[in-house]
Order: C-alpha cells, then sequence, then structure tokens
C-alpha cells in the first residue's frame, strides 16, 4: 500500500472533525475506490483507525493516538503536570513521582519532594521499573490489553525481595485487585523497608502510558494511609488527565 496514500487518508480523517465514510475519503481525495477501501481495511485491522458506531464511519484509532501521545518527549509531559505534582508533595509531604511505559518497562521520569527542609522522605529515584514488581507500573500494567498483561504474566519474572510476586496466579490475582480498586501497592516488593502507592493517568481513547506515586518508609505507610493515599491520588490522576487532554493529546 503506497505510504503516501496512507497519510493522505489519515489526514483527511483527523481533519474531517467527525467520523467519514469510505466514500467520502474517495472524494475529498480522489485516491481511486477500491485502493481507499482497502487502505481503510488495513487501517481498521491495525486499530489505526476505530469505527466506533460500526456504521462504515471512521476516526482516528485509539493505536495511532497512542502512538502519537507515546512521541510527546518527556519534558512536556513533566512541564504540564508538575504544578499539580508540586502540590501534592507539599500536601503529602512525602515524595510524589510521575512514571511512563517504555520499551516493555515503565520508567520513573519526574520527582517532586517536599520543600520544607525539616521534612524527612524517601525519594524514589529515576529510571526503570519492572512491570510486575512497582506500584507505578503495575498501576499501568493492570488496565492494559489482555494480550499485553498475558505475555507479561507468562513471561520470566525477577524476585527483587521474598515479597515479589513472580507466579502467574498470585500477580493476575493481585492485577484484579487493582483493577477493583484503582489504585497498586507495592509493599518492600523492589526494597525491603520501602512502600509506595500509585494510579494510571487515563487519558480517553489512549492506552494506558502513565501513572503518578507516592513511596515512603513501610513503617509510615501501613494500609489504612496507603487506601487513603491512593484514594487521593485517583483524584490527582483525573486532574493531570485533564490536563494532559487539553494541552498535549
Amino acid at each position: 500500500m503506497n505510504l503516501d496514500r496512507i497519510i493522505t487518508i489519515l489526514e483527511t480523517i483527523s481533519h474531517s472533525g467527525r467520523s467519514i465514510s469510505a466514500t467520502e475519503i474517495h472524494k475529498i481525495t480522489n485516491i481511486p475506490k477500491p485502493t481507499c477501501y482497502r487502505a481503510v481495511e488495513q487501517l481498521l485491522f491495525h486499530g489505526l483507525l476505530d469505527d466506533p458506531n460500526d456504521n462504515g464511519k471512521y476516526l482516528v484509532g485509539e493505536k495511532l493516538r497512542t502512538i502519537a501521545m507515546a512521541g510527546i518527549p518527556d519534558k512536556d509531559i513533566c512541564l504540564a503536570i508538575s504544578p499539580l505534582l508540586q502540590e501534592t508533595a507539599k500536601k503529602f509531604d512525602e515524595a510524589v513521582f510521575l512514571s511512563r511505559f517504555r520499551n516493555n518497562g515503565v520508567e520513573i521520569i519526574h520527582v517532586e519532594t517536599p520543600k520544607d527542609i525539616t521534612s524527612s522522605f524517601v525519594h524514589p529515584g529515576l529510571g526503570f521499573r519492572p512491570l510486575h514488581a512497582c506500584s507505578c507500573s503495575k498501576a499501568i500494567l493492570a488496565f492494559s490489553e489482555d494480550s499485553f498483561k498475558r505475555k507479561i504474566l507468562m513471561s520470566p519474572k525477577k524476585q527483587y525481595t521474598k515479597n515479589t510476586k513472580i507466579s502467574k496466579n498470585e500477580l493476575e490475582h493481585e492485577l484484579t485487585k487493582i483493577k477493583e480498586k484503582g489504585y497498586a501497592e507495592c509493599v518492600e516488593e523492589i526494597q525491603n523497608g520501602i512502600a509506595s502507592v500509585a494510579v494510571p493517568i487515563k487519558i480517553e481513547k489512549i492506552e494506558n502510558l502513565f501513572s503518578i506515586g507516592t513511596i515512603g518508609p513501610v513503617n509510615v505507610f501501613d494500609a489504612q494511609k496507603r487506601n487513603n493515599l491512593g484514594n487521593q491520588l485517583l483524584k490527582l490522576s483525573r486532574q493531570c488527565s485533564q490536563i494532559l487532554e487539553l494541552n498535549i493529546a
């Protein structure tokens, strides 16, 4: 399939401001009708187009929107929501972090800390986290597509501490609980003495790519506090979603 024609079809749909049929695309672009229909079918099959009402009228698909969002640099994402994270770090008196899905793992890309120099807190550090053993990762994994979850559940997993969940059944059960509660927990699964809580940032019609969370000593982050923090993070997540949808997506 000619790449120029594919780009023309995608641009035509994205510029239409509404769902649009293959016949309309053909009339606007002058691409031969059989070619146009074949291209639309392929784009639909690969998730680059959606037919939301199953009536042969198409919108830009979730997969394409996700690819576009994934291509936005870290600095732009951080700039958009760091003010909210700063406020939350001050409110929690704990470090608050932003993570994003990348290369079959999750990476912490930004951390805000309390500004009060008399406060003590745990800094999570930047960088890679495994999908099975950190709250920021599990918050994304739990809400991912079933095929991707199955892939992770069936793959070999490293045990970091005695609390790391590496069995398929145990991790699958936890992911179900995360979907029910809306937030993920990590209690000494990566490092002894440390607990964290995280929630996904859900953006309409885009696969889950981001999460936000907070971290602290396990003796401070008991079950009741983790539940309280999880519910507060869910509210923060909705605010982050609105900001990203308005300014980035």
